[in-house]
């Protein structure tokens, strides 16, 4: 048996495939296309559902990859075990309706014992029990003994998910020898120990499920197969973990070096190494697929596998960031495979530190809350916390939850682990009901899945100005397919070549009409629907259409150049970005209409006046420039080594199309462009914020929209000087002046305030009364903002010199209260937040505080009296 390094068994797979006439596609990324039911990419089949439902049709017939998985189930059991992981390799093949049973099972055996050379009597194979067909090809044609092939049930081997394509499975396993066995006499193929161990599956797609139970053949059947890449290469090299094999040691022992440990000594230490491992290979490729770290869905994943190697990165004793510096490590191992991890590696270093800095903020805010929760629970005499505070400190603040444990289990309290526990679930059920779906792709089934799949529209916009002589190829007419449609019904036309562009790539589609010699259709929107088919949304205007009639599209050439105007100032926005930001900066989206353009970018602060001044100057050099826009298309290998930008997430083909702008900027795209950079006009930033946690927005205006925004802020100073009487080219003068006059009459304004409050002072202290020993003043009063009742506490606690005060007040329609608490109260027992937290309630409100002050809001002002009366009862209690 060869001893064969990870990356030597996917480069020997994927060739074997190849050598059967297989299409070698690279892996696609871990973010789902199309598919909301997936989270994550989970498989090697899972980019591959729309080829097999017949959605989309596939580049070949026959398809061989190595996909990177994330699967996520397992987290907590990471590190515990040896076995488990969260990113793995999977290679496969797949056949979309061409070879079967009789070609894949024999293929397999080559594989395994001919290019692998795994000797054959250390094989065995599982078989669906009903399936004796393919029994029979393992013994007939592979010649493997019918002792070595051994019948399971449905539940083992039979791949079903709901209604529709399904089959049974055929499974390879390897025997690991007597001293990984159970020593069981029942022992064998199937067992729970760990001798025997599965590696390549081969899932056989022959039937179609109905609703009924009952199954009949597929008229194209299927094979999708799925080889771990890692398990295939703990049995090459002969070792017992994946985190023994060549790629995944180097990264571990990289992890060993940083912490200055040694793997293998001491359980904790190990537990500790293998998360780090695992999950750094993890965040390096979900990074460099353009996942950011966030609250929620997948950018949740991201940063809570980041923030838990960080984690126990500290329990290892590692001081400062490091996780960016191990990536370095995955990129080493596996940037050969994958080409965007040295791609986009300063992106995935600057991610990486920007959040595990983050982290180390967030353990010191979390710190500080859960102090805060257990002085509350000390003073209420209470030993749980609840699962909504320890949910808080996980969910809201990232606070490890085991981290909370640990804390609370030093001072004798515990987490309500089941009320803990429905509040994650309840959060899992929130998340899965945004993805949406509940169906196979997780989206609801549409008209446009009663199309033919083969129907396929050619667009000719690239060749075309604006006219496209076409035949209409199909009908949606109403929501519903049709031969033909009548004046006044809504429509969706399906062309064989057209020159309306689609919306994608964040373009919006093109609008115009379609005429026919019995009718005219007018197109209010272009789009992409089921396998990529473009559909023409519109109106019958005029007579009737068929399918089969002749027509000629055109576009509405206005529509179009202002589109492809904002689309190509997009191209120069982002050039400018890098420029000005940095190289971390990639497009995370962006949105592409006739009246302006919106563009999604990765950066981690506000950008700053200058900053904006400078990317503006720059787009608009670019567009005084007049350079010539230049579409083509190329490999993309010549792409890359022209320089080209490409999306994140994007699949891209081997021929793939360019846009130079003049060398200024070159960029994947299919999107329709201008032909000189000039026919922008003019660029116009109107807007930059935040989006989600390390992405911006931008908002912009080109041409006539931009022309208009100058006008109607023109329109703006005129009517600001007017009311400000002056002329425009003063108002900054006048302005300014007002200003000045404006904060003197504040100053004056706070002084009379702060005269007011001390004579309110002296007047309250007579209403002071004893409780326990302790001076306690509780007050309501008038037109009191909270900074103003503050002040006023401030002065008041000076002039009583030892005890409590509570104030309370209603301004603006808000109910404010305070409680502050002298030193000397404090030490006798008094708790200025308690007594605040409680008062607040008796108003429909909450808030909180340190012992000495704390302040709250609350909603009913009639119930102010009562909430002192509260106060007071608070105090009295505290001072017994």
């Amino acid at each position: 048996m060869k001893n064969l390094g990870v990356n030597e068994i996917r480069e020997l797979f994927l060739q074997f495939f190849e050598s059967k006439d297989h299409l070698r596609l690279k892996s696609f990324s871990v973010v789902p296309r199309n598919d909301k039911s997936l989270l994550l990419i989970n498989s090697g089949m899972a980019p591959m559902k729309a080829y097999f439902t017949g959605q989309e049709t596939p580049p070949s017939k026959r398809v061989t990859t190595c996909q990177k998985c994330i699967r996520t189930g397992d987290i907590d059991n990471v590190g515990k075990t040896a076995r488990h992981g969260t990113f793995f390799e999977m290679l496969g093949d797949f056949s979309f309706g061409d070879y079967f049973k009789n070609e894949i099972i024999p293929w397999s055996w080559e594989f395994v014992t001919k290019w692998l050379e795994i000797p054959e009597d250390k094989l065995y194979v599982t078989i669906y029990e009903e399936d004796d067909e393919t029994g029979e090809i393992w013994h007939e044609k592979v010649g493997l003994p019918w002792d070595r092939i051994k019948k399971l049930g449905k539940e083992d081997n039979f791949w079903q998910h709901g209604t529709g394509p399904c089959g049974p499975c055929t499974e390879i396993y390897y025997d690991r020898g007597p001293e990984y066995g159970c020593n069981s006499p029942t022992c064998g193929v199937g067992c729970d120990c760990d001798r025997y161990m599965e590696f390549w599956n081969l899932v056989l797609t022959q039937f179609d499920a109905h609703e009924d139970g009952t199954y009949t053949e597929l008229d194209h059947k299927n094979v999708d197969t799925g080889m771990g890449l890692e398990r295939m290469a703990t049995i090459m090299q002969g070792v017992d973990s994946i985190f023994d094999v060549d790629t995944v040691k180097y990264i571990r022992d990289a992890v060993c070096q940083k912490a200055g440990v040694e793997y293998g000594k001491e359980h904790k230490i190990d537990v500790s190494v293998r998360i780090i491992t695992d999950h750094i290979r993890s965040v390096t490729i979900m990074t460099a697929d353009g996942v950011l770290p966030s609250n929620e869905g997948r950018g949740y994943v991201l940063r809570r596998l980041l923030r838990r190697a960080a984690r126990h990165g500290k329990l290892l004793g590692i001081q400062g960031e490091f996780l960016a510096e191990l990536s370095k490590a995955v990129i080493t191992c596996s940037g050969e495979a994958y080409p965007e991890l040295v791609d986009k590696q300063d992106y995935i270093f600057k991610i990486l530190s920007i959040e595990e800095n983050s982290f180390y903020k967030t353990i010191d805010k979390g710190m500080e809350i859960l102090k805060e929760d257990m002085e509350e629970m000390k003073a209420a005499g209470e030993t749980v916390m609840s699962g909504e505070k320890s949910f808080r400190l996980y969910d809201t603040y990232g606070f490890p939850v085991d981290l909370t444990k640990e804390i609370l289990e030093e001072a004798g309290m515990r987490v309500d682990e089941e009320a803990f526990a429905k509040e994650m679930q309840a959060q899992k059920d929130r998340a899965r009901k945004a993805r949406g779906g509940e169906g196979y792709m997780g989206a609801a089934v549409t008209v446009y899945d009663e199309l033919p799949t083969d129907l396929e529209t050619k667009f000719a916009g690239y060749d075309v100005d604006t006219v496209a002589d076409a035949k209409i190829v199909a009908l949606v007419a109403n929501d519903a397919v049709a031969d033909g449609a009548q004046a006044e019904d809504s429509v969706v036309v399906f062309l064989d070549r057209t020159p309306f562009y689609a919306e994608s790539g964040g373009q919006v589609g093109d609008h115009g009409i379609i005429k026919t010699a019995n009718g005219v259709v007018k197109v209010t929107n272009c789009m992409k629907v089921i396998g990529g088919k473009i559909a023409h949304q519109g109106v019958v205007e005029e007579g009737s259409v068929t399918v089969g009639d002749i027509a000629c599209a055109e576009i509405d050439k206005k529509h179009r150049m202002a589109s492809a105007r904002n689309h190509s100032a997009t191209h120069l926005l982002q050039k400018a970005l890098r420029t000005v930001l940095g190289t971390h900066v990639e497009q995370s989206g962006s949105y592409v209409s006739a009246d302006r353009l919106r563009f999604d970018f990765t950066h981690f602060t506000a950008m700053t006046p200058d900053e904006i001044k400078e990317v503006e100057r720059l787009v608009n050099e670019a567009i005084f420039a007049s350079y010539p826009i230049v579409a083509e298309e190329m490999s993309i290998d010549a792409a890359r080594e022209k320089g080209a930008m490409a999306l994140f997430g994007e699949k891209y083909g081997d021929i793939v199309r360019v846009v130079d702008m003049g060398g200024y900027s070159v960029e994947l795209c299919g999107g329709a462009h201008l032909k000189n950079t000039a026919q922008v006009g003019s660029f116009k930033i109107v807007s930059e914020n935040g989006v989600a946690a390390g992405v911006r927005r931008i908002e912009a205006l080109t041409g006539e929209g931009a022309l208009l925004h100058y006008q109607a802020q023109e329109d703006e100073v005129r009517t600001l000087a007017q009311m400000v009487k002056t002329s425009p080219d003063k108002l900054v003068a006048r302005v300014e002046q007002l200003l000045a006059e404006q904060k003197e009459l504040s100053k004056e304004l706070e002084k009379l305030k702060a005269k007011m409050a001390g004579g309110a002072a002296d007047e309250m202290l007579s209403k002071k009364v004893d409780i326990n020993g302790v001076a306690v003043l509780a007050a309501e009063v008038k037109d009191m903002d909270a900074n103003a009742m503050r002040t006023l506490g401030d002065q008041l606690k000076n002039k009583l010199g030892s005890g409590v005060i509570v104030l309370a007040g209603a301004a603006g329609g808000k109910v404010s209260l305070m409680a502050m608490a002298t030193d000397d109260a404090v030490k006798k027992g008094a708790h200025a937040g308690n007594i605040i937290k409680a008062a607040a309630a008796v108003c429909g409100g909450g808030g909180g505080g340190r012992p000495n002050m704390a302040q709250a809001g609350g909603k009913d002002a009639s119930k102010i009296a009562d909430a002192l009366e509260k106060a007071k009862e608070i105090v009295a209690e505290q001072m017994k």
